[in-house]
């Protein structure tokens, strides 16, 4: 196993544990238990800079063949400009400061919330080592059981984008939002912790953004979506201030 050493950890609030580079347990994920038309939602915060980070990208790319999940990764901005010895420094070109600040609000509510790579975040209602297959069974397990009312989400091809639709009875407040993410992509890493390898990262968000609110009554709108080839898009319902997931629906495929 590889360790931070504490620089990194003091400057940026990083808490492995070491257990973020626990080996793979096998290749292929149970079969999927939980309501497949009412998704929980997986995001794993991560950095193609973060050494220990490539097994929970691996496990996430698995998860994402789950129809009961919505699986994103999110790049945080935090090592990019971090200088790895002789092999420099590497800019995760998908990295944004706003999925940074996603996921420090995070674990500014999040019961003993951290800051690390690799996290996943479920439903918004808990976190774990990404890369610790067992424990995040578990906890889906669990979030599927006990999460409690859930928003009635569908998203339909319409002329000129996606037509949205959200009804329950889950309380109000919150908003809806749009999530732009590329399925696959490979990356040849030249510097940084991850100097010479080939990255495989998965439904890799590229946009975020909020398209309307929560209020408790039911919503229908139009969200244009000009998809690029090897896009797709989700429509995410969740409370205010980083809270937890209310609804969640993928957009269909062109095929679909």
């Amino acid at each position: 196993m590889k360790h931070m050493n504490p620089m990194k950890r003091t400057l940026f609030s990083l808490t492995v544990a070491g257990a973020a580079i626990a080996a793979l347990t096998g290749s292929h994920e149970p079969a999927a238990a939980a309501d497949a038309s009412r998704p929980t939602v997986v995001e794993l915060f991560t950095s193609q800079s973060c050494y220990s980070c490539p097994p929970a990208e691996v496990y996430l790319g698995e998860l994402a063949k789950r129809k009961d999940l919505i699986a994103l990764e999110l790049h945080v901005d935090y090592w990019d400009d971090l200088v790895y010895g002789s092999a420099g420094k590497w800019k995760d070109r998908f990295s944004k400061r706003e999925y940074t600040d996603r996921q420090r609000g995070y674990a500014g509510r999040l019961p003993r919330g951290q800051v690390y790579t690799p996290q996943m975040v479920i439903d918004g209602r808990a976190f774990e080592v990404g890369s610790r297959r067992g424990a995040v069974r578990r906890t889906l397990k669990r979030i599927a059981k006990d999460r409690g009312e859930r928003l009635d989400v569908r998203v339909t091809p319409a002329a000129a984008g996606f037509a949205v639709s959200v009804k329950g009875e889950a309380n109000p407040g919150g908003g809806i939002w749009f999530v732009r993410f590329i399925r696959e992509e490979t990356t040849r890493v030249p510097r940084g912790e991850n100097h010479g390898k080939t990255l495989t990262n998965y439904n890799i968000v590229t946009e975020l953004k909020r398209i309307g609110d929560w209020t408790g009554a039911p919503v229908s709108a139009t969200v244009p979506a000009d998809l690029a080839d090897g896009q797709s898009c989700a429509i995410l319902v969740q409370g205010e201030n980083h809270g937890p997931i209310k609804g969640a629906a993928a957009c269909p495929s062109p095929s679909s």
